[in-house]
This record gives structure tokens, sequence and C-alpha cells, in this order.
């Protein structure tokens, strides 16, 4: 260990003297009556030492109030450096700060609250991927298709020899569990307009949620369609940050967390008032002659009747 490195950790022994200097120096920065005791001196280096007192101010448990004081070479006088609250070993200190990105938790959005999303957000992807290539669930495979147009033939009616039966999609029994024929009992008219009503409630467009939405889910890229009759009014959520994440909601259902929150455009704002102050209009006390159903008449007319 070298001669500056003990020099540096030993207290100079006039700053360290200087409690009086420190202590003044923290009550004029500080409210009255919140700087305590004197807690601890630590050697910052050469002559530089800094003092520590309790800090008795409400909210700030195990702080500290530190004085700096420091001397030149050869000089006898100390002279204040610095004056700080800093936590101390026990402190009451915030959480770490944490971007509000990573801050946001389901359930957090309310009513008005707008959640944009990224261009690149990876939970969105655009709504069609070309329209010249076939379906997943085509009979005819993307090569196929190319061979057919390359040598101008005509494809017959039929599943290709490489797939050993039609495809699940379009076969009868699929169509007939899609409709609910292979169950023995399906909801009636009733049941339907008993749970769109019920769903509609929760997450309609009467509801605080969509009243201060900037779209419906209609135009949402996070709604996933239902099936059935009741697709065409509900689909469900996908959005784990809007409320609504994992409910069947309506339509016409909107939070802030639409897809396209970003890039809407606002709502034109009707033009403020145009208000004349340079005209006078005139406003007649008594209504005009010819203003009324009853015919003008004069005195001598109406003397004939008297006066009530």
């Amino acid at each position: 260990m070298s001669a500056a490195t003990t020099r540096s950790r030993t207290p100079d022994r006039l700053c360290a003297e200087a409690v009086d200097l420190a202590r003044a120096a923290a009550e004029e920065a500080a409210a009255p009556g919140v700087v305590g005791e004197h807690a601890a001196v630590l050697s910052e280096g050469d002559r530089v030492v800094t003092h520590f007192f309790e800090c008795k101010e409400f909210g700030y448990r195990g702080w500290r109030w530190a004085v700096t004081v420091a001397r030149a070479s050869r000089a006898k006088i100390v002279t204040l450096d610095e004056v700080v609250l800093l936590p101390g070993p026990e402190a009451l200190l915030a959480p770490e700060w944490v971007p509000w990105s990573e801050r946001l938790r389901p359930g957090d959005m309310g009513p008005g609250d707008l959640l944009p999303t990224d261009a690149e957000d990876l939970r969105l992807e655009p709504g069609y991927s070309g329209e010249d290539e076939p379906a997943p669930n085509a009979a005819v495979s993307g090569e196929m298709a190319e061979l057919v147009e390359a040598e101008d033939a005509d494809v017959t009616a039929g599943p290709p020899s490489s797939l050993p039966t039609a495809p699940s999609r379009g076969s009868i029994s699929a169509v007939a569990e899609e409709l609910g024929m292979r169950r023995a009992r399906v909801l009636s008219r009733y049941g339907l307009h008993v749970a769109a009503d019920r769903w509609e409630e929760g997450f309609g467009a009467k509801t605080p949620m969509a009243q201060a939405a900037p779209a419906a889910c209609v135009s949402c890229g996070f709604l996933v369609p239902v099936g059935g009759l009741l697709g065409q009014a509900f689909g469900v959520c996908a959005n784990e940050f809007s409320p609504a994440d994992g409910r069947v909601v309506s339509l016409t259902y909107g939070c802030g967390g639409h897809s396209e929150a970003a890039v809407m455009p606002k709502p034109p704002q009707p033009p403020p008032p145009v208000i004349d102050e340079t005209r006078v209009d005139p406003f007649p006390l008594r209504p005009a002659e010819d203003s009324g159903s009853v015919p003008v008449t004069g005195d001598d007319e109406t003397a004939e009747l008297g006066h009530s």
C-alpha cells in the first residue's frame, strides 16, 4: 500500500475537527430542526473530509446529511465544499425505475387511455399473404400451381395423388362438426340471445371503456373472429394489455389498446365561434305594427268599445 493511499484513508485533522462548520452548512441547506446528531466522518482524499449528520425529516428514514469540507495545502482554514442529502445503509429508497413499456401490466388500462403499438410489433402481421398464393389447405400445392401455369394445363377435380384423402377443412365431417351436427344438443335461439346480451353488457358499446376508445374492435388487429351466428357481432380479444384479453367482445367495443391507435387521425375539431363585436343588432322594445295577425285600428274605431 502506497503512502498516498494511506494518507487518503486517514481523515485530515483540521477537516475532521470542523464539525461546527459542517453542521452550520447542513442547517442552512435543510429545514429547521431536521439535522440530527453527528454520525460519522469519511476521508474522501488528501485534506478532503465528509461529515455525516442524521436526518430527522419525515419520509427520509435512514438518510444522512453529507457535508464535505476541504483545505488547501499548507493552509489552516477549512472551507465548505458541498452539502447533499444521501441515503444511508438502511435508508428507505424508492424502487428501481422501470421503463413504462416494461412497467405496464394487463389490467392497467383505463377508460380514455391509449396504448400505441409499434410498427414492428411481433403480435401483429399484415392481413394478407399474397393473392396468387394458394390457401394452406388447398388441394393444389404451390409447386403444382406453378407447373400448371407453365404448362398451360387444366387440373381435374379430385384430390391429387400425393394426398391420401381430401383436405379436412372442406370435408363433410368437418362441415358437420362446425355446424354442431355431431353434438346431442346445441344452443337454442333463446340461449344465443341470452349470451349475446350478457357479452354486450360486459364488453359492449355502452361501457365507459368503449365510449372513450379511439375506434371499435371491428377494425382492430387483435380481434380474433369467431364462427357461427355470434361471429357476426362478436369476437375474441387477443391483446394482453387490454382489459378484455381472452374475453368475447362486441365488434362495437373498443379500448385504448387498438392496434391502429398510433396512426389514427384525430377527429376534426369544429371551428371556433365567430363573434362580430363591430356591429350592433337592434332589439326593439315593442313589436312592429305589421308583426301580428290583428289589423291595426285607429282610436276612433276602438273608442266605441270602451276601455276596461
